[in-house]
């Protein structure tokens, strides 16, 4: 069977690339190979996606967009694409389990943050340890925050962060911070910023919720645990130190940037046919709403190019 349109990753970006696609009636095939939601199924509570409701969190707001995609006839399989063939008209991928033909393909494999790496701290993500200060800041109020990375985006999250917690202090492996100069001085003037130099964390503790970590000085080898305020009893770890896409798949194939993907602001590829949406692509900002809007993009451009490339 050709498919008209096949997407690869059931994340935000891919099921509203399938909710679009089926409901223009296109034959529509998601291709997932672990479970549906990509990085939003590990959030406890998504509050700054417009229109959600009743406390959504990341599992409930997937369920709900995994039904619509549902009610209009999107197909979905559980299968990994080891290898792609995109050049053709039809496009073909072969997976762990069967191959599939498509005339457009939509990329949506979605991006993960790179861990810190240490023991805990998978065990203690989503409580205490987060990777998304615009999703999590709020959960902080008053308390203590300690953000790992010493780039941009670390230092401008933590800024973020300073509107919520009491206090915020940068965990750098180094003895200065790689971010832009501009940036480092509002940091260096905010007076909710520290800063910790020389020093990584190399293991983090609790019972269900973050209480201490232990950090090591890289210059010394002197090690130290940091408890949790007595009145607080829990504090966050906010990790910023870049983001594996997952485009591998695709190395060699498709135009990239550091890993992710290129495209014009209609989600196309250099690859006629191809396009991508969500965090697996050169953007500014991934969130939820950014990733569905991509997919909403993708999807109504795949129509497009479909009727134009290929007689009914």
């Amino acid at each position: 069977m050709i498919y008209d349109v096949i997407i690869i990753g059931a994340g935000p970006a891919g099921l509203a690339a399938g909710l679009y696609s089926s409901r223009a009636r296109l034959n529509t095939l998601i291709i997932e190979k672990d479970g549906d939601g990509g990085q939003i199924a590990t959030t406890d509570e998504v509050a700054n996606y417009p229109g959600s409701i009743e406390n959504a969190s990341g599992p409930s707001l997937i369920a709900r967009m995994v039904e619509q995609v549902n009610e209009f006839g999107a197909k979905k399989v559980n299968d990994e694409i080891k290898s792609v063939e995109l050049n053709g008209d039809i496009k073909v991928l072969k997976g762990a389990k069967e191959e599939y033909q498509a005339k457009t393909v939509i990329i949506a494999t979605g991006a993960t943050p790179k861990p810190i790496g240490c023991p805990g701290e998978k065990e203690l993500t989503g409580r205490g340890v987060s990777y998304c200060a615009t999703c999590d800041a709020a959960f902080f109020e008053d308390l203590e925050v300690f953000v790992v990375g010493g780039g941009d985006s670390a230092v401008e999250e933590a800024m973020y962060l300073t509107k919520f917690a009491r206090k915020v202090t940068i965990v750098h492996r180094r003895d200065e911070l790689r971010a832009a100069k501009s940036i480092q001085e509002k940091a260096f003037k905010n007076e909710k910023m520290n800063f910790m130099w020389d020093t990584t964390i190399t293991e983090l503790k609790g019972d269900g919720i973050l209480e201490s970590m232990i950090v090591k000085n890289v210059k010394t080898g002197e090690e130290k645990e940091i408890f949790a305020d007595e009145d607080d009893g829990t504090f966050g770890v906010f990790v910023f130190v870049g983001y594996n896409p997952a485009t591998k798949l695709f190395d060699g194939i498709i135009d990239m940037e550091d890993g992710y993907i290129k495209t014009d602001a209609d989600m196309k590829t250099n690859i006629p046919g191809v396009f991508a949406a969500g965090d697996n692509r050169v953007k500014s900002l991934r969130q939820v709403v950014t990733a569905t809007a991509d997919g909403a993009i993708a999807a109504v451009q795949a129509e497009k190019y479909i009727n134009e490339h290929f007689e009914d």
